[in-house]
């Protein structure tokens, strides 16, 4: 039965992220904390696996659509290697930061989160083009920055990356290519970090590689 919830969880999050655009971690992490409190999985781990769980997750999602991107032309490479060392310094920290974050303070704060994203949507909030890529450490900073919050959610950083490049006078269709690539990065290295933060912890359930469900992991993958 629960793997069979997986199987439903993976298919919904593809449709819904796929029809409106949203980073499909906003969907996985809030019904993975629902799944593992009907699992009875200790609240100690919980909101951490989940987290953990969908960033597995992504890193699929993120090759799927970097190749998509790739033959279309779409993603700008040396803006993404500009980005990428300040993502994974700043993935690490936020999956660091989530592991010391008690398990209802880190539900908060993605839920405050998601209404932050759905007010935006909903409203069509969009920032106006009027700045330059910053040079030098700047874009490192910014990609930490994103880097942490994304690991910190569960999320690609799709929601970040597209508006901030937007904002710094990046065309859409290269914002939001570049960003599926950046998607990359902070997901394998958010994995590796909650891999080790979580390992051997006791309260964790069978099958778990560190902050990883495993049967979760793999239901969710294969639709």
């Amino acid at each position: 039965m629960i793997v069979v919830l997986y199987l439903i969880l993976g298919a919904v999050a593809g449709l819904i992220a796929g029809l409106f655009g949203v980073g499909g971690g906003l969907i996985i992490v809030p019904a993975l904390v629902f799944a593992f409190t009907f699992q009875s999985i200790s609240p100690v781990v919980l909101t951490q696996l989940a987290i953990g769980t969908s960033l597995a997750t992504i890193i699929f999602t993120s090759i799927s659509s970097i190749k998509a991107h790739h033959r279309k032309g779409a993603i700008d490479w040396g803006l993404v290697k500009r980005l990428t060392v300040g993502i994974i310094v700043g993935a690490v920290l936020g999956s660091i930061f989530a592991d010391y974050l008690p398990g209802e303070t880190l539900q908060m704060i993605i839920g405050i989160y998601a209404l932050t994203v759905a007010v935006q949507m909903g409203f069509d909030l969009k920032p106006k083009a009027e700045h330059d890529l910053p040079k030098g450490a700047g874009l490192s900073v910014a990609g930490g920055v994103i880097g942490a919050i994304s690991a910190l959610f569960g999320i690609g950083g799709g929601s970040l990356t597209v508006p901030y490049l937007s904002w710094c006078r990046v065309e859409m269709r290269n914002a939001v290519a570049t960003s599926s690539a950046c998607g990359l990065p902070i997901a394998v290295a958010g994995v590796c970090s909650y891999i080790v933060t979580g390992w051997q912890n006791p309260a964790l359930p069978e099958y778990s590689l560190g902050y990883i469900y495993l049967p979760a992991f793999f239901g969710i993958i294969i639709t």
